[in-house]
């Protein structure tokens, strides 16, 4: 399982290019190009027609078992048919994509691997078997240094406004190359559109579908390994998505974002302005809709049961698990018990009395454009992990669920001057190197995988650009001393808005909780003075834009010494680092915080690490404290912070001054 350091988000790439990797890398790329056709490599689609499934069980981990479940229920047409749409929500189709992924995951060799994935490739649904390769990519050994190509470019009607596809498809049948502009969602007359660069970037679509890929809900250990502290990395991912967009709205002059009740309306529709590749339009959904139960998939009451449940169990400090005993979550280990609960995972203690709120939720809200299945629509964008952060109500939907992890965090006792201090280590100069200033950027993406192929028909260069945030690079400037020996230490950065859009300056209690964080990695302590100068292009919460279908294949067949510089899809986009800021410089408390690292990390070495950090089927999470630490519980009396020779805090400002660059 190729997962995340430090946040669980990211670490930098290095491998030796062999041979057999640079094939697998093409094979992967031949099986995910153009997927409503046959495959466009000779030799993989002999493969594909010559290829025996169940002529060797030899070749699997487990037998052939689900090799000869998966033929069976093909041979027996059981399975969803092409051309049709496919959504991870749909149990049915879910279990036949997981039945490819048994297939692909219990896979001995890289022979058996690609013989497979070609062969089902040319006869599942396009859907399932994009989501089964991926997952399987992503956790199987065999593929380990595989870079995945981008989803925007192999499935690019899910990320693309139905306007650019149509202009697409006329370029294709007049034969003429075209570069087309996209544009976001409504009009100025809808506040909201303010924010869609955020919520309807194609980067942060790719991190939030590609997190969900890494630590999937349906994930059971019988898989090959365990997924490390999963349930607070999900509290954790959609946290910093949430405080991430409340900064995003602050610059913007836009209130914090409002949490969904189940008993109120749903304050903002949505017009996706997308289509099915198949099978029609994404739903649209008016102002001001009313919560109403979903036929086949949930009760409102059920919804509100359901949290009631959740709440008791954090008021109490323990949950109760399938067979009635006590689970006590009134710890720091406790968060990871309730993200399996609320998401609900396979993880989940007991999924039949505290249900599955997360994903129920989502479906639930997909489907109130049509909950009865009155004028069979197909599943709505919040259906879906990689278009879900278009729609606004995503995140009121998850400050929802944000408001219920902080009622737990709330529950947990403040640290102590003891938990926090760094004996003999102090921070004496905290600084920023470079103007924090974002822009915008025209990025551009291509369109071809997004028009079928006809027969004598060539392609052309087909591509749409869309502007997305960025920023200009800056350096964090940290002094530390230490009185001691030498020593490892933690370094934590966070910031957090300074004030709310009425211009009240938020408490420490309530800055904390809307940090964002912007960095975290370790360093040796010399004794004396160490100087610590880190790049925003250093930081372990982003990575860099996956690189083009076009661009994998070339480097491939230039020997694929390039694909180790790529790290993974599952960071956030480096270019939302900063939130974008506003033209009088929106005002931000900065915080570094300097921790025993030898008490914080899980594994040795963490401050020579230069190479892609496993964990899961490799290792464990690399860091022993919870997500945001030391912020991560109340702070009744911010003087224990402001007090700790360890810990500096200053006030900066981030410029958006509206320039854009083509």
């Amino acid at each position: 399982m190729r997962v995340l350091v430090v946040l669980g988000l990211v670490a930098a790439a290095a491998f030796q290019v062999a041979s057999a990797d640079v094939q697998q890398q093409k094979d992967v790329l031949y099986l995910l190009n153009k997927i409503y056709g046959d495959i466009q490599d000779g030799d993989l689609l002999a493969t594909a027609n010559s290829f025996d499934p169940v002529g060797n069980l030899g070749s699997y981990s487990d037998g052939g078992a689900a090799v000869q479940k998966l033929v069976q229920d093909l041979n027996d047409g059981k399975l969803l048919e092409q051309k049709h749409w496919f959504s991870l929500f749909n149990t049915r189709h879910r279990n036949e994509a997981l039945m490819l992924f048994d297939v692909l995951i219990h896979c001995k060799d890289w022979a058996s691997f690609v013989g497979n994935a070609a062969y089902f490739r040319q006869k599942m649904n396009e859907g399932e078997f994009v989501y089964a390769l991926y997952v399987a990519v992503i956790h199987s050994s065999l593929a380990e240094h595989v870079v995945l190509p981008p989803l925007y470019e192999v499935t690019p009607h899910l990320f693309t406004n139905s306007e650019v596809i149509e202009e697409a498809y006329r370029a294709k049948q007049k034969q003429t190359p075209g570069k087309f502009k996209s544009s976001f969602t409504g009009t100025k007359k809808n506040p909201e559109q303010r924010v869609a660069y955020f919520g309807e970037d194609i980067g942060l679509n790719t991190h939030h579908v590609t997190w969900h890929m890494e630590f999937p809900f349906w994930w059971n250990d019988a898989y090959g390994h365990h997924l490390d502290r999963k349930g607070e990395n999900f509290f954790w991912i959609h946290h910093q998505l949430t405080v991430r967009f409340d900064a995003e709205r602050l610059s913007n002059y836009l209130d914090p974002v409002g949490e969904l009740q189940w008993n109120k309306p749903i304050v903002d529709g949505f017009a996706p302005h997308t289509t099915y590749k198949y099978g029609g339009q994404f739903p649209a959904r008016p102002d001001n809709v009313k919560f109403e139960d979903v036929d086949d998939v949930a009760r409102i009451r059920d919804m509100v049961i359901v949290e009631s449940r959740i709440r008791d169990a954090i008021a109490h400090g323990y949950i109760v698990d399938s067979e009635g005993k006590h689970i006590d979550i009134s710890n720091e280990k406790g968060i990871d018990i309730l993200g399996d609960i609320i998401e609900s995972s396979l993880y989940s203690p007991n999924v039949q009395y505290y249900g599955a709120l997360h994903n129920t939720a989502h479906i639930v809200l997909g489907r109130q454009g049509d909950p009865h299945g009155k004028f069979d629509l197909p599943p709505g964008v919040l259906e879906h992990f990689e278009t879900a952060t278009r729609d606004p109500s995503f995140f009121r939907l998850h400050k929802y669920m944000d408001n219920i992890f902080k009622e737990h965090k709330d529950n947990l006792p403040p640290y102590t001057k003891a938990d926090l201090e760094f004996s003999g280590v102090s921070v004496t100069e905290l600084a920023v190197v470079g103007e924090l200033e974002t822009y915008f950027e025209d990025f551009e993406y291509s369109l071809i995988n997004a028009v079928d192929d006809a027969e004598g028909i060539p392609d052309v260069e087909i591509s749409t650009y869309v502007p997305r945030l960025n920023h200009k690079e800056f350096t964090f400037r940290i002094d530390v001393e230490n009185g001691g020996a030498e020593r490892l230490a933690t370094v934590r950065i966070f910031a957090w808005p300074h004030k709310d859009n009425n211009g009240i300056e938020y408490t420490f209690d309530e800055g904390r909780w809307n940090a964002i964080e912007l960095d975290k990695f370790w360093v040796s302590l010399k004794g004396g003075k160490t100087s610590i100068e880190r790049k925003s292009t250093e930081s372990s919460v982003t990575v860099p834009d996956v690189p083009s279908i076009h661009d994998l294949f070339a480097e491939a067949e230039a020997g694929g010494a390039g694909l180790a510089k790529f790290e993974s899809a599952t960071g956030l986009p480096n270019r939302f680092l900063l939130p974008k800021g506003n033209d009088r410089g929106l005002e931000f408390d900065l915080v570094v915080a300097v921790t025993d690292g030898d008490a914080d990390s899980a594994v040795p070495n963490l401050h020579e690490n230069t190479e892609y950090n496993h964990y899961g089927s490799h290792g464990v999470y690399p860091d022993k404290r919870p997500h945001g630490y030391p912020l991560d519980r109340k702070v009744p009396d911010e003087r224990v912070f402001e007090d700790l020779p360890n810990f500096k805090h200053i006030q900066v400002k981030v410029f958006n001054h509206g320039e854009h660059i083509h």
